[in-house]
């Protein structure tokens, strides 16, 4: 009878091994103000020979969307699996544990499930260049483990090593604010983001044997543009080819459509603008170069065949398209953001997605893959695009953007600058967009005629019909 019950004991011990041994990982790596026209992969010109790779296997999204495209309002969404008119973050000032203190991050839900949960890097929202190598706007209750790397690139800054177009101004929008950028001296391994890849690999080789959430924060490309000069002599300036903006586009409106628009860059020569087109591609294949090295260690480790690895950015960028720079516009280089989704299991790797989808749907989707019960969100999961990325799907992709000057609550402010939001709407052949519910202008966009968002639709008869259809999608309040 003994002999029965160890040998019982020793089969159901082995079974639960088993079980535990079957929990996928996931290694989620986030890139700071990357632009899908940037990337190899989605047909960019800037060489991205890891995250190509990487998506070369993956479900690559052709129509992923942010929910905000400002920092914290868009990682405050997906890392929580709600909106920002859920969160009521708006900005870069307001923490969400403020405005909904008891809610369940997508960290937490891996770490009710078992999991080691752990980041390196920027995950929520810093303040870059300022906060670097700090916790910035963490959360504490979504980690168990955090590591907040520093490198050379904020001792160049302290030195004055990096041109700005705003030397004179104060604190983080000297550099972080606009477009700023360095070919810095030294190797990748002293920059921020190559001791944030090492310290990644440091976390893998140590939690190899059980299961992990591992959140991977990069800062670039980030303005600003900081990279060794071995990534700037890949882009020579005078070859980089300026964006084509039509005389008059911007005096057409609406006015807040180009809110984002700062004075600085409307001085900038052509020269300067190829300058920065220059930083921002040595920049992206420097932050390329450190997933890399991260994604080398998980294939070492022999962790590849149980880890799921999630690519993205929390929005898109622009960099001279419609006369813009940087985010916050309701365009699409800003609204939308790669998005490539790793699951060694999957049968549709290596084909991509011309769905739309949303990063508020990240949440239930590693849920859902990892056999985790998760807490009801404002998006759903993304498996079944994942089996199938041509399933039907009649789901279209909601975008907001602020203009004025907000409380940190995001409420209007009674003087001053009023406070108001832009609602973008994204279908796969349309984009529709009320500016302050449509009282300060409407936009259309066809994307089978106009792939620049250069002919605004919205008063021509002809689309009256698509107008309505897409403001009955438009959420209300």
């Amino acid at each position: 009878m003994l002999r029965t019950l160890l040998a019982l004991t020793a089969i159901l011990f082995c079974a639960a091994g088993g079980r535990a041994a079957e929990k996928m990982n996931v290694l989620f790596i986030v890139s700071d103000d990357l632009t899908n026209n940037a990337l190899g992969c989605y047909g960019g010109p800037v060489k991205t020979p890891n995250i190509d790779k990487l998506a070369a296997k993956s479900v690559r999204f052709d129509r992923a969307y942010c929910q905000f495209p400002l920092c914290n309002p868009s990682r405050a969404s997906f890392l929580t699996g709600l909106r920002p008119d859920t969160t009521r973050v708006y900005e870069n000032a307001t923490q969400f544990r403020k405005t909904i203190p008891d809610v369940q991050s997508l960290p937490q839900t891996f770490q009710k499930g078992g999991y080691f949960v752990a980041r390196v890097g920027k995950l929520y929202h810093y303040g870059v260049p300022n906060q670097i190598g700090t916790n910035g706007l963490d959360d504490p209750a979504s980690w168990e483990q955090v590591v907040n790397p520093r490198g050379r690139d904020k001792d160049d800054e302290d030195k004055d090593l990096i041109f700005t177009l705003t030397p004179n101004a104060k604190g983080g929008a000297r550099f972080g604010g606009t477009l700023s950028w360095l070919a810095a001296d030294g190797t990748d391994a002293e920059q921020t983001d190559g001791k944030i890849a090492a310290e990644v690999v440091k976390l893998l080789v140590a939690n190899k044997d059980r299961p992990f959430f591992l959140g991977c924060g990069f800062f670039r490309p980030h303005t600003p543009y900081v990279a060794p000069k071995k990534y700037f002599d890949m882009y020579p300036a005078d070859k980089i080819e300026l964006p084509k903006v039509p005389a008059g586009h911007r005096a057409a409106g609406p006015v807040p459509a180009f809110g984002s628009a700062k004075p600085e860059q409307e001085k900038m020569t052509d020269d300067q603008r190829r300058q920065a087109i220059q930083a921002y591609y040595a920049s992206t294949s420097f932050m390329d170069a450190q997933v890399g090295a991260v994604l080398d260690a998980l294939e070492k480790l022999k962790l590849a065949d149980r880890t799921i690895v999630v690519f993205l950015s929390d929005h898109g960028y622009h960099l001279g398209e419609h006369g813009l720079w940087q985010k916050m516009s309701l365009f699409e280089n800003s609204t939308r953001v790669p998005l490539l989704i790793h699951d060694p299991r999957g049968k549709a790797n290596g084909k991509p997605c011309a769905r739309t989808v949303e990063l508020v749907d990240l949440h239930a989707t590693l849920a859902d893959l990892c056999g985790l019960p998760a807490p009801k969100t404002d998006g759903p999961s993304l498996k079944p695009l994942l089996d199938d990325p041509a399933a039907a799907w009649d789901r279209p992709a909601v975008t907001q953007v602020s203009r004025g000057t907000p409380t940190t609550t995001g409420e209007a402010t009674p003087k001053g600058n009023p406070w108001f939001l832009g609602c973008s709407i994204r279908t796969e052949r349309y984009r529709y967009t009320e500016w302050d519910g449509g009282k300060k202008g409407v936009q259309l966009f066809e994307y089978e005629k106009d792939a620049g968002e250069l002919t605004n639709l919205a008063a021509d008869p002809a689309y009256a019909d698509v107008v309505k259809q897409m403001k009955g999608l438009l959420p209300r309040k």
